[in-house]
């Protein structure tokens, strides 16, 4: 379900029930004419559940959030032109690229990965895009 909002600066402001409700005063995500800002996202199931059964699996949830949101404003995986991911573990780095690299087959994004400290929700991985029409 895409439910959307229009502000008086013509920012259209995108939710959907298919990735979990902000845990904080942010959008899913914010379309403007030309561009998509995806807020990062978190393991959370659509029911707000983080599921770290393994890191694959958290981040595959990521994956799977950051699509359902993207593909609720209309555009597709590959309108992503830009990513951050934040880990609280670097050395995981490789397993984050084999999920990662399997939504991004052709032509991956620009990205950047960031160590941190702790993420909400006792999250290990974040990730939020920027996709253009």
């Amino acid at each position: 379900m895409l439910v959307a909002f229009v502000t008086k600066n013509k920012h259209e402001v995108i939710f959907t029930k298919l990735a979990p409700t902000p845990i904080g005063p942010y959008s899913q995500a914010i379309k403007t004419d030309d561009m998509l800002y995806v807020s990062g996202q978190i393991g959370l199931n659509a029911e707000g559940k983080l599921d770290s059964t393994s890191f694959e699996v958290e981040c595959k949830q990521v994956m799977e959030n950051v699509k359902a949101v993207v593909e609720a404003s209309g555009l597709k995986m590959s309108n992503i032109v830009k990513s951050t991911i934040y880990t609280t573990d670097l050395k995981k780095f490789s397993q984050i690229n084999d999920v990662y690299k399997t939504y991004f087959p052709n032509n991956p994004p620009a990205r950047e990965t960031v160590q941190v400290s702790a993420l909400p929700k006792g999250a290990h991985v974040e990730i939020s895009v920027i996709a253009e029409k």
